[in-house]
């Protein structure tokens, strides 16, 4: 396993990404930030715009929304990662109609053996109502599962709710 694997969860617009921002910043390690999102439209696009400004330009970015293992196995020790976000990359291999348990299997394997401090950012979805259609209660399905993966690898599990957060597994890196 990586040196610290810290798993940020919450809703959407819950303050989760500048949650994890900051525990990038305060780490004194070199950040990289691994960015999942397709930009498919105008509204992705403004989205991933306020981000990159939030989190300024002393980041090397990686845009990468598949196959995240050839960047997290070329991290090192002096480094800490960003990926941002689970729910993303989930999505991508659902809509793409990969087999997510193989994906998931594979992104688990490289993230116990990536070197560098990790902070991974999901979505918590299972909050709400049960969708109306059969490729949202898949998705759910899936990305709760996802989470329930991640959260058992992580050293550290944080809800983050109206920007708060809420430590459930571990202690803050």
């Amino acid at each position: 396993m990586s040196a610290q694997v810290t798993f940020i969860l919450g809703g959407a617009a819950s303050g989760k990404s500048s949650y994890a921002e900051h525990i990038c910043l305060t780490s004194g390690k070199d950040r990289v930030y691994l960015a999942t999102s397709q930009i498919l439209d105008h509204e992705m696009r403004v989205k991933v715009d306020k981000h990159v400004v939030q989190r300024g330009n002393d980041w090397t970015t990686y845009e990468e929304g598949f196959d995240l293992s050839p960047i997290l196995n070329s991290l090192n020790t002096s480094q800490i990662c960003l990926l941002d976000c689970a729910t993303m990359w989930l999505t991508n291999h659902l809509l793409a109609e990969n087999n997510l348990d193989t994906e998931q299997r594979n992104l688990l394997a490289s993230i116990a053996s990536c070197k560098a401090d990790l902070v991974v950012v999901s979505n918590e979805v299972g909050l709400g109502i049960v969708p109306d259609n059969a490729l949202s209660r898949k998705f759910r399905e899936a990305q709760g599962r996802f989470n329930i993966a991640l959260a058992a690898q992580a050293n550290c599990v944080v809800q983050v709710i109206a920007g708060l957060p809420l430590v459930l597994k571990g202690q803050l890196p």
